[in-house]
């Protein structure tokens, strides 16, 4: 009888687990995805309104913020070819710096990227508005722009890839590569666009339609006050590759396919921003994109549309829009394992951890991203302006990178059995000039973000994403104390069981 009861909690056991089915592609994709999106088809031309001066220098801007993010890209692939679970950036640092600095900054890290599902949820609607009036459906495109409207159906996307997530497996497969595929062949007409067309197609094509005239683009004084503020915005379009780590459970092989893939899609994806932003700047002169962006919200194919042949301008809509949806189920997955992990070391209440019995996903934790979301969703229709929740993430994102780059110095003394695990860049004089260089550089930008913030001029002391973020830092803070009187501290000197 005790063997059979033993048989059935064994068995018990392993039904209830996360399962190791992603490969190599699969776990790529789920970075790649949440990398690619607003960050792309938004960021680099609503910067115009949030920098003022930044004008022709966007591309650059954008190729300083890849500095930092790779030096971040690199410390992760260090860390998580020792530690092959979920939970990512939390237990990198918990294991090999701190248990409190590891909770705090991936709080930080579930707070700002679960808030940020909610905002790109609300960008997607813009972008189908653009192309019902693409394809002459004014009063559709007209129906979009109704605040109620747009919010309603931000939400509806968000509960649409809960369910997704909750039933995981072949679905969210076959939702996420597909999906890519389309985004990149879609994406390669702007690519494309840009050696084809120029400046004085746009400037012809928008008197013919709109019977305005601009004058071409002016060169413009370089501000490094301006330069280095902009690219610390930028900085978060690189901070997708986190996803990867949280895959720990999941992935095959993942002591080899994690690093591997967090090297290929910041690659990857860094490729695809440069000729991206290129191409759109090609066309559209930087200083109609800085007027048009004070009054909405642009998008590169809206943009583009003046000039493109209809069907073109549509299809680049249809691929923008696939970009930003395509965020939304690898984002819930990368936020929920955060959870996950957090409940596994009892740090948040066990039932958080739980596993459904037929699709094998964390579905409490999965529910629990979508509400946070819908809250980010929300705040972006009052705030009125989705930087606010893009800025909160920077923040949280900037402080998580730190914490890895310190976690890379620190683990050789901190846990010295994990430190003789890592496969990925084992010599320590290259790890220690990734851990220092990289820490600095991050720290550089978090204080110009930090300062840009605070010396910004809002409505409303909550609009300082500073605040927010030192508000919940506080609530993680007083949680974290709360609960680690009941935490064995021996917990974190070994990885978490699978």
């Amino acid at each position: 009888m005790c063997i059979l009861h033993t048989i059935n909690l064994n068995s018990k056991v392993i039904k209830n687990k996360l399962k190791r089915q992603m490969g190599l592609l699969l776990i790529t994709a789920t970075g790649i995805c949440s990398m690619m999106g607003a960050s792309i088809n938004v960021i680099p031309f609503m910067i115009q309104k949030n920098v003022p001066g930044i004008g022709p220098y966007v591309v650059p801007a954008f190729l300083f913020a890849a500095i930092p993010a790779v030096f971040a890209a690199f410390a992760y692939a260090i860390l998580s070819s020792a530690m092959p679970r979920a939970g990512g950036s939390y237990l990198y640092a918990s294991r090999g710096l701190n248990p409190y600095l590891g909770f705090i900054a991936s709080f930080s890290q579930w707070f700002g990227l679960s808030i940020v599902i909610g905002v790109i949820s609300y960008i997607i609607i813009p972008f189908i508005r653009d192309v019902f009036f693409n394809l002459g459906y004014n009063n559709i495109s007209d129906f979009l722009e109704i605040g109620s409207v747009r919010l309603i159906l931000s939400l509806f996307l968000i509960w649409i890839f809960v369910l997704v997530n909750i039933i995981g497996g072949k679905l969210y497969r076959n939702t996420l590569i597909p999906m890519l595929i389309i985004m990149f062949v879609l994406g390669s007409i702007v690519i494309v666009s840009g050696i084809i067309y120029d400046q004085n197609d746009f400037i012809t094509s928008l008197n013919i339609l709109e019977n305005r005239v601009i004058e071409p683009a002016k060169e413009t004084a370089f501000d490094w006050k301006i330069f280095l503020t902009a690219s610390t915005l930028m900085f978060s379009s690189f901070i997708g590759f986190d996803a990867i780590a949280q895959t720990g459970n999941e992935a095959k092989d993942p002591t080899k396919n994690i690093p591997k893939a967090i090297l290929l899609a910041i690659f990857v994806v860094s490729l695809y921003y440069i000729l991206f932003t290129i191409s759109v700047y090609n066309i559209v002169p930087w200083n109609f994109v800085a007027d048009e962006s004070i009054l909405k919200d642009i998008t590169a194919p809206g943009l583009l549309s003046y000039v493109l042949p209809p069907l073109w301008g549509t299809l680049i809509i249809l691929g923008a829009a696939i970009a930003l949806i395509n965020d939304l189920p690898a984002m819930i997955l990368s936020v929920s394992r955060l959870m996950f992990a957090w409940a596994k070391d009892h740090i948040f209440p066990n039932k958080v951890a739980s596993i459904h019995s037929k699709f094998n996903t964390p579905y409490i934790a999965i529910i629990l991203v979508g509400v946070v979301a819908s809250i980010g969703a929300i705040g972006s229709h009052f705030a009125g302006d989705f930087f606010l929740g893009i800025d909160i993430m920077v923040t949280s994102m900037m402080i998580n990178f730190l914490l890895m780059c310190v976690t890379v110095i620190s683990i050789s003394k901190v846990n010295p059995n994990l430190f003789t695990s890592i496969t990925t860049i084992k010599n320590r004089a290259y790890q220690l000039f990734i851990g220092y260089f990289g820490g600095i550089i991050i720290l550089m930008f978090l204080i110009i973000h930090t300062y840009k913030d605070l010396s910004s001029s809002v409505e409303e002391w909550y609009f300082h994403s500073t605040y927010i973020y030192l508000i919940v830092m506080i609530i993680a803070s007083l949680y974290f104390i709360f609960r680690w009187k009941k935490i064995n501290i021996n917990t974190f000197k070994n990885l978490p069981t699978e």
